[in-house]
């Protein structure tokens, strides 16, 4: 029978939701801390939240992405509430792979019948017809609700503020609402996550990676699938929300976010029939953590037993099939070659 550990999982977002869940759901002791008083406060409410398995990934990271769509597939028969929308990803003027067996290519015809509210066509378009979205505010919500029903202990308003340990071993957590004892403590916040392991000699290479996100009220739905393309990045949430995507280029002035944001509103209400009724209602940026080389650093740390580090980019893809590998790890004390890439160590 596994030792039943305490846990600590900091941090309430999309990682460290799927993490609590995991963990929980193994019969585990959890504590899941967050410094906001709800879930997904940071960058995953400003999250596109495409579950993107097309991605040019390098060879030793293909299988993760693969098994992302696998493992949403099969925590929506756990999780009979979660909301996807499996309704393909369309493609165009922006860099695709097209290798994988699930997308294919189609003409003007084909194009104007999956999306007939867009006033310009391309001759041809890639359409990711397995891929897929979700509410990540929603999703993140429900994670930590079904964590909390299998017995974690929820602490929201609680600020970790030291990672304590002795003997190169993890204790505990120094909290803004006192000590917490622990036998694990996984970090899932993000781009905070350096700081927080820095005052234990650690250096983990994430930096934060500004991206902007708009949300647009729709009297109707405009947007059929997801569409990526070299004018605009854009899906419907909810029928009467649609959402854009940027990058970030400036903190203000013409390419701040401000002004990007507005002018992906107005290429939407032109691009769109339908789009001269869409309402601005917000433009905000989220910080992605970027590891160094882009990919996950998911794993045990050499250095401090008992501290397990999981951040990573393209979270709401990710997340999923991740944790539920981690939870394996920390639960059943073996190393899983999938996530033998993911190492701090290869730094």
């Amino acid at each position: 029978m596994t030792r039943k550990q305490k846990i600590v999982v900091i941090g309430a977002g999309i990682v460290g939701a799927s993490m609590a869940y995991n963990l929980a759901k193994r019969n585990q002791d959890v504590t899941l801390i967050e410094c906001n008083s709800t879930v997904a406060c940071e960058v995953t409410e400003k999250s596109f939240a495409w579950i993107h398995s097309s991605s040019r990934v390098l060879q030793n990271y293909r299988h993760l992405y693969d098994a992302a769509l696998t493992e949403y597939h099969a925590l929506e028969k756990e999780l009979t509430e979660l909301k996807i929308n499996w309704h393909g990803a369309l493609t165009w003027g922006v860099p695709a792979s097209m290798e994988e067996s699930h997308i294919l290519k189609l003409n003007r015809q084909q194009i104007m019948e999956l999306e007939p509210n867009l006033r310009e066509y391309p001759e041809e378009a890639a359409y990711a017809r397995e891929e897929g979205a979700v509410d990540p505010i929603w999703t993140t919500k429900l994670l930590v609700d079904r964590a909390e029903e299998k017995g974690a202990k929820i602490l929201f308003d609680t600020k970790v503020t030291k990672i304590r340990t002795e003997d190169a071993k993890v204790v505990g957590v120094h909290t803004s609402n006192g000590f917490i004892e622990s036998d694990v403590i996984v970090v899932a916040t993000g781009a905070a996550l350096p700081e927080l392991c820095k005052p234990l000699g650690l250096d983990v290479p994430v930096a934060p990676s500004p991206s902007i996100i708009i949300r647009m009220k729709s009297n109707e739905k405009l947007i059929q699938t997801l569409i990526s393309n070299s004018q605009f990045e854009a899906r419907q949430l909810t029928d009467d929300t649609l959402i854009a995507a940027e990058d970030y280029r400036e903190e203000s002035g013409e390419n701040g976010p401000e002004a990007i944001g507005k002018r992906t509103f107005e290429i939407l209400r032109h691009g769109l029939k339908g789009g001269e009724k869409l309402d601005l209602e917000s433009i905000q940026v989220g910080m992605r953590p970027m590891p160094a080389d882009g990919y996950p650093i998911v794993g045990f740390c050499d250095q401090t037993k008992g501290l397990y580090l999981t951040v990573m980019h393209a979270a709401i893809t990710l997340a999923p099939v991740i944790s539920h590998l981690a939870a394996s790890e920390i639960i059943d004390n073996v190393r899983m070659k999938e996530l033998e890439s993911c190492r701090l160590s290869r730094f």
